[in-house]
């Protein structure tokens, strides 16, 4: 099982980033496919998930404001984020999982994302 997390970055309050995760060494299409994050200090967070139709969900605090998708032709999951805060400074990991199992799920190393004027 192969992630790897491209997109991060430096981004001023109210910008907007899109994350990618491109996967390899696994049947993509068939996996629930996650976001996390880790701010500093703090433990993973999960953000959000998609299924392999599509179907998605999202934590409270990033509804209205990230959109994942994932394009099984390429094994690539994205997540679209506007409207940063400083709070969503964190390393934002991709992950081969769901909202209950993703602590112990394959991810990759991250992508590191700051929100900062």
């Amino acid at each position: 099982v192969q992630l790897v997390e491209s997109g991060g970055g430096l981004v001023q309050p109210g910008g907007s980033l899109r994350l990618s995760c491109a996967a390899s060494g696994f049947t993509f299409n068939i996996y629930i496919m996650s976001w996390v994050r880790q701010a500093p200090g703090k433990g993973l967070e999960w953000l959000s998930s998609i299924s392999p139709t599509g179907i998605t969900n999202y934590i409270d605090s990033v509804r209205g404001r990230f959109t994942i998708s994932r394009d099984n032709a390429k094994d690539t999951v994205y997540l679209q984020m506007n409207g940063l805060k400083r709070e969503d400074t964190a390393v934002y990991y991709c992950v081969r999982g769901d909202r209950f199992s993703y602590p112990d799920d394959p991810r990759g190393r991250g992508t590191q994302v700051t929100v900062s004027s």
